[in-house]
C-alpha cells in the first residue's frame, strides 16, 4: 500500500513539483551553472547503493560548507526545494516519501547493529528524525528515531510525518547544525562528532 500512495501522491502534485522544478534547475544553472543537479551515491533499503540527485546548492571547490553555499543554495536548503528531484526516485522505487534519509555509502561499515536497521525500510525525503530535529539533533539520536520510525511504519504515521514536514518547512526549523550548513561527518561510534 505504501508504494502505492507514493507513486499516486507523487503523480496527483506533479502538476506543482514538475514545473517549480524546473523553475529551480534554471535558477541553479544561472547563477552557479551546470551541472545543476548534485549527485552522490548513497545507500537505499538493504543498504544497496544508488545514485541520489538533489539540485546543486554549494559551488565547486575547497572550503567549509558554509562558504561554499550560494544565496541561492541556502534559500534551496531552507525550503527543502532542493530535494525535488528525489520525487523521481519515488517514482522510479529508489526511495519512498517517508522513511530514513539516504545516506552516503561510506557511512554503512560505520553503522552498529541497531544503526544499520535504519535500512529495513526504503528510505524517504523527510522522515521521523526530520520532524524532530533534522540537523540540530545528534547522529545518535537522529538514529533512535529512524529505527523507531522502522518499528512503527504505517500510512497514519507517514500522512503525519507528512504534515509535521510541511510545517516543518513553513517554518525553517530544524535546517543547520548549529553553526554548520549540513550535519559533520557521521564517523562512526564514539566519533560522530
Amino acid at each position: 500500500m505504501k508504494r502505492i500512495a507514493d507513486i499516486l501522491a507523487v503523480l496527483a502534485f506533479a502538476p506543482l513539483w514538475l514545473p517549480l522544478a524546473a523553475l529551480v534547475w534554471l535558477a541553479v544553472a544561472a547563477t552557479s551553472g551546470l551541472p545543476a543537479l548534485f549527485r552522490q551515491e548513497r545507500a537505499g533499503k538493504g543498504g544497496k547503493p544508488f545514485m541520489m540527485m538533489k539540485f546543486r546548492t554549494m559551488r565547486p571547490g575547497t572550503g567549509s560548507d558554509a562558504e561554499r553555499t550560494t544565496r541561492l543554495g541556502r534559500f534551496l536548503r531552507s525550503t527543502s526545494l532542493d530535494e525535488l528531484p528525489q520525487l523521481f526516485h519515488v517514482l522510479f522505487g529508489k526511495m519512498s516519501l517517508v522513511g530514513p534519509r539516504p545516506l552516503p555509502v561510506a557511512y554503512l561499515p560505520r553503522y552498529s547493529a541497531f544503526q544499520a536497521r535504519r535500512h529495513e525500510a526504503r528510505p524517504g525525503i523527510t522522515g521521523w528524525a526530520q520532524v524532530n530535529g533534522r540537523n540540530a539533533i545528534s547522529w545518535e539520536r537522529k538514529f533512535e528515531l529512524d529505527v523507531w520510525y522502522v518499528d512503527h511504519a504505517s500510512l497514519a504515521l507517514d500522512a503525519k510525518i507528512l504534515l509535521l514536514t510541511a510545517l516543518r518547512v513553513f517554518s525553517r526549523s530544524g535546517i543547520d547544525a548549529s553553526a554548520a550548513e549540513t550535519m559533520p561527518e557521521f564517523k562512526g561510534e564514539g566519533g560522530a562528532e
